[in-house]
């Protein structure tokens, strides 16, 4: 064998060693390299509702077993234990399950005996159910701006869209803080409104006066809507509302409607509609219901780890706390440079960081309001918002790892962007 053959041989032999030595090494290695890899990382998500409901898992299973072995699955017990549960919870007299939070908004208007053409302010940023309903049952919604800091319904824009067609003020508790209840209500009173609180996103929340007192989101008005889309702070596994209030002729009238204007089976005293909680996402509620303080703690702490890593930094605010109000995070919405918004959303997408963006376009620019005019100056600062916010990933179950490497690619992102 030739001497060239012979130191191929023992080169390729080396090789294999090193390899196998290489291998050996990287295997008792690895756990500390473990942070060069996302690979051991849970994906991130927006909302982990799986997540949440393997820590809860054989609670659910057995309510929902329950209400099948029962075959109660209409205005079954459940129902009416979930009810009881919020009413308590709350700290109201009536709590009245309906179909959707669409829906609870819907019958919560028609409850009030308006007329077709009557006016309803509402805020131009949010999502459409606050404003489709009005439209829908033939009155004029009103869009009036929302304050810069808090993204809720701004009082002083409310006092200038005043008419003597106006009938109600259906403010929203945007991304789960309390709009200025305090000023909506003496607005109100002194002209004879009635106030509607959207609280779809902001249930567990509380009101906090001057005195000491507080409410919980949902009962500082006339009525309280609020919805249990799955993604909710309170969210069922399908569709799902709740209707709130502490008088007692709306509550009868909202069960009537919401019961196809029935009161006694097969009387119906008013044109309603037919909009019920099934039994079984009652029964999961029930269960939720529970946990909904510690999911609303859980947010918090989530919000307060981005907070501490985006207070310094350049082109972020971070949101904004209302002193009257404690906020649970249904989002955690940053404001950013226009320019800069959709480049940092790309940004993180590219490294497997979702992000959305509540609202794109505000409601008064939406096509569905297309018949009604509305002048662009009434609103500047909703327009600013819409080119502005993002919103980053928000839910009970985000484990410090995922926070840091959100919180990492953002930092990285401005870094580079200076």
């Amino acid at each position: 064998m030739s001497l060239t053959k012979i130191d191929k041989i023992i080169s390729y032999k080396k090789r294999i060693i090193n390899y196998k030595i290489f291998k050996c090494d990287l295997f008792i290695l690895a756990p500390k390299l473990s942070f060069l890899t996302d690979n051991t990382m849970k994906k991130i998500q927006m909302v982990d509702l799986k997540g949440q409901y393997k820590k809860i898992q054989s609670q659910i299973n057995n309510s929902i077993e329950n209400v099948i072995n029962s075959t109660a699955f209409i205005n079954g017990p459940e129902v009416k234990s979930f009810q009881n549960n919020l009413e308590k919870y709350l700290d109201t007299k009536h709590v009245i399950p309906c179909g959707n939070g669409t829906d609870a908004l819907q019958i919560s208007l028609m409850s009030l005996d308006l007329n077709p053409g009557d006016e309803i302010i509402t805020p131009d940023f949010t999502f459409i159910a606050t404003a489709e309903v009005i439209a829908f049952l033939g009155l004029k919604p009103v869009f009036v701006d929302v304050e810069p800091g808090s993204f809720n319904i701004s009082a002083d824009s409310i006092k200038k869209s005043l008419s003597t067609k106006t009938k109600a003020i259906v403010p929203v508790h945007l991304f789960g803080q309390c709009a200025n209840m305090t000023e909506i209500n003496n607005i109100a009173k002194e002209n004879n409104l009635f106030v509607i609180e959207d609280t779809a996103q902001a249930l567990g929340a509380e009101y906090l006066y001057d005195n000491g007192l507080k409410n919980k989101a949902g009962t500082i008005g006339d009525i309280g809507t609020t919805s249990f889309f799955p993604s909710k702070n309170l969210g069922a596994y399908g569709d799902g509302g709740a209707i709130i209030t502490n008088s007692d002729d709306l509550a009868k009238r909202i069960r009537y409607i919401g019961n196809h204007g029935m009161g006694k089976k097969y009387y119906h005293d008013s044109i309603g509609v037919n909009s019920r909680l099934d039994s079984i996402q009652a029964a999961i509620l029930n269960v939720k219901l529970n946990y909904l303080d510690e999911y609303n703690r859980s947010r918090q702490k989530a919000a307060s780890f981005y907070d501490e890593a985006f207070q310094n930094l350049e082109n972020i605010t971070i949101p904004y706390r209302n002193k009257f109000s404690t906020h649970i995070f249904h989002q955690y919405t940053i404001l950013t440079n226009p320019e800069l918004r959709d480049p940092l959303r790309n940004h993180l997408a590219q490294n497997d960081i979702p992000s959305m963006i509540y609202y794109p376009v505000p409601l008064h620019r939406q096509k569905a309001f297309g018949s009604y005019r509305f002048d662009n100056k009434m609103f500047p600062v909703t327009i600013n918002l819409c080119q502005r916010v993002l919103s980053l990933p928000m839910h009970t179950e985000l484990e410090t790892e995922q926070l840091n490497y959100i919180v990492n690619h953002v930092i990285n992102f401005f870094n580079n962007h200076k």
